[in-house]
């Protein structure tokens, strides 16, 4: 019987992408496959945050090949199809806006519905549900500017789960947390991905998270674009 070749969830080769800093964006080849855990260094906040865009398809290589789930990113033509594609990723990004006004429930919310005030039964339970998942032992009533950096970071973790996708794209996700917070934070997501069988894509230097996210470890080298293990912490 013939193997049945996966397709990758990511797939990128000559990646150029000049976006206003001293040297494009470069990456020669990375791909990421279904349930596979990738983190990637040597990309600071802009550049990561300029990845990101390229692999959800917000935005579009200068040169080379962007494919999500085996689709070209130039591709999609529409908005209903972008948004479409975007069902495949859970983004944990500072980026990501909180309505700091309103309680942590309707922020949880928001992805299921506009109507959060009140909420519905099936709603309440979603979001009780995601809350559960990612360890926010506040009450949910309490407004979002009142909580602690690692629980905002959880909020922001239980909105990227919302929509049940398969990979998550961690961009700097720590970038505010203290060390201990880090590592907290990451062992909360290898927990998660392994029950859910997520893939990732961490974009990061917090070296306490990446000892506990787990996962393959690999460096972007700026000037060439080229992807190397980042052996120091390789487990073998």
């Amino acid at each position: 019987m013939a193997r049945v070749t996966e397709t990758p969830l990511i797939h990128i080769k000559g990646l150029r992408k000049h976006f206003g800093a001293l040297r494009p964006l470069r990456l020669n080849a990375l791909s990421l496959m279904p349930g596979e855990r990738l983190i990637l260094r040597g990309l600071d906040e802009p550049a990561a945050e300029m990845l990101a865009h390229l692999v959800t398809g917000a935005s579009v290589p200068d040169e080379g090949l962007v494919c999500i789930a085996g689709r070209d990113t130039r591709e999609i033509a529409t908005d209903t199809e972008w948004l479409t594609s975007l069902d495949l990723f859970g983004m944990v990004t500072n980026r990501a806006v909180l309505l700091d006004s309103l309680p942590i429930e309707a922020n949880l919310a928001l992805p299921f519905t506009l109507s959060i005030d009140p909420l519905s039964p099936d709603i309440r339970d979603a979001v009780v549900a995601l809350a559960e998942e990612v360890g926010l032992t506040v009450a949910l009533v309490h407004p979002v500017s009142g909580l602690s950096g690692l629980d905002l970071a959880r909020v922001h973790l239980a909105r990227a789960l919302a929509p049940n996708p398969k990979v998550l794209v961690l961009e700097h996700p720590t970038a505010k947390l203290a060390p201990g917070d880090a590592s907290a934070l990451g062992r909360l997501l290898s927990v998660i991905g392994e029950r859910r069988g997520l893939a990732w894509l961490a974009l990061t230097e917090d070296e306490a998270f990446i000892k506990a996210l787990g996962g393959r470890r690999c460096r972007v080298v700026p000037a060439s674009g080229d992807v190397k293990d980042d052996r120091r912490w390789r487990i073998w």
